[in-house]
């Protein structure tokens, strides 16, 4: 075979999970949930993520972890502790980033991978050695002409294989699995489809891309059939992900019915994105306050700042200032606050 482009998908296998496994080996082997404080009988809390043994009992990622302890009594529960999954994560991709090819991180646990080479599942196979020889994580490949095809490929490779999804064996893979197992096509939209009477992939491919447009939109509709088709972006993007901002947020046990307490609960995390935002080298130029009533009523607010900073005290102020434009009349059962952050250039303006 003669070389040419590629698009590889890497996924971690249960990555939060097989990072704690590392750090606490005994458990290898047990069902493991990961989620909120490690505390399953605390209300409001759900997992993040759980080991294949925790799985084969129906628990899953989002789940309360309330209902995780119902359904699998006998698992170990974990805090999560996000500076651990990055730091792995980091090495994971500096891994990848040693080979010959181009390298575009979605996430902790994800990246797509462009190679122009005559043997694809060789790669994928070095890539996955590498990785595990050198974080102890394994990983599963997915091989495709585009990053919609690799996506979905990296899935059937699960857990720690490879697999190849490419226009030679699209329609004998794709075309009788529902239109929801297409990447980007979500329940909602599948049962809309349905009604529709589209109810595979094959039925959606052969839609009639106007009579899409009319129900979905001139965009979504055919880019929906864009999707059946087995189409996607094939452009791999290198260019380091840079965060526009971050947020702290605080899901409380008890509803909190003080406004006191709900002040001091704002303040206290604005000073902490104020300090997330110090260690990551970057000036904060807009603050937004989130409040969750009960049951489920979410509202938010933002300011922008008269002048970028990430001096706690002025954040915790401009936080109070937002949040007097509440309501409190409700119970509240969330807070957060969320910052938006300068551009980099303004930033080293900023700093020189």
């Amino acid at each position: 075979m003669s070389a040419k482009d590629w698009i590889l998908h890497v996924d971690l296998d249960q990555f939060i999970a097989a990072v704690e496994i590392l750090r606490h080996p005994e458990l290898r082997g047990r069902p493991v949930v990961v989620g909120g404080s490690g505390d399953p009988t605390q209300p409001r809390t759900v997992a993040a993520t759980a080991t294949y043994e925790a799985r084969e009992h129906g628990v899953h990622s989002g789940m309360p972890l309330r209902t995780a302890l119902r359904r699998c009594p006998d698992a170990v529960f974990l805090p999560s502790d996000p500076p651990a999954y990055e730091a792995a994560s980091e090495r994971v991709m500096a891994t990848l980033r040693e080979f010959p090819v181009l390298v575009e991180v979605w996430g902790w646990d994800e990246a797509f991978i462009g190679a122009h080479t005559d043997d694809p599942e060789a790669l994928a196979a070095a890539l996955r050695q590498a990785v595990l020889a050198k974080t102890a994580l394994s990983c599963s490949v997915g091989i495709g002409d585009n990053k919609h095809q690799a996506k979905l490929a990296s899935a059937f490779a699960k857990p720690a294989g490879v697999y190849r999804l490419t226009d030679d064996n699209w329609s004998e893979v794709m075309n009788d699995r529902p239109t929801d197992a297409l990447w980007g096509i979500g329940a909602k939209i599948a049962k809309k489809l349905a009604d529709l009477g589209l109810h595979t992939v094959a039925q959606l491919a052969a839609a009639d891309p106007a009579d899409l447009a009319r129900r979905f939109g001139p965009t979504n509709g055919p880019w929906y059939r864009y999707l059946a088709l087995g189409k996607g972006e094939a452009e791999v993007v290198t260019t380091p992900w840079v965060a526009r901002g971050h947020s702290r947020e605080t899901t409380f046990p008890h509803d909190l019915t003080d406004s006191t307490e709900i002040s001091t609960h704002v303040a206290t995390l604005a000073r902490q994105v104020a300090s997330d935002a110090t260690a990551a080298g970057r000036m904060i130029v807009r603050v937004s306050v989130k409040v969750r009533f009960t049951p489920f009523l979410t509202r938010s607010r933002q300011s922008k700042l008269p002048a970028p900073t990430t001096d706690a005290a002025e954040l915790s102020r401009a936080a109070l200032t937002v949040l007097d434009r509440f309501d409190l009349t409700r119970p509240v059962r969330l807070l957060g606050v969320a910052v938006e952050y300068a551009p980099l250039d303004q930033t080293r303006t900023a700093h020189s």
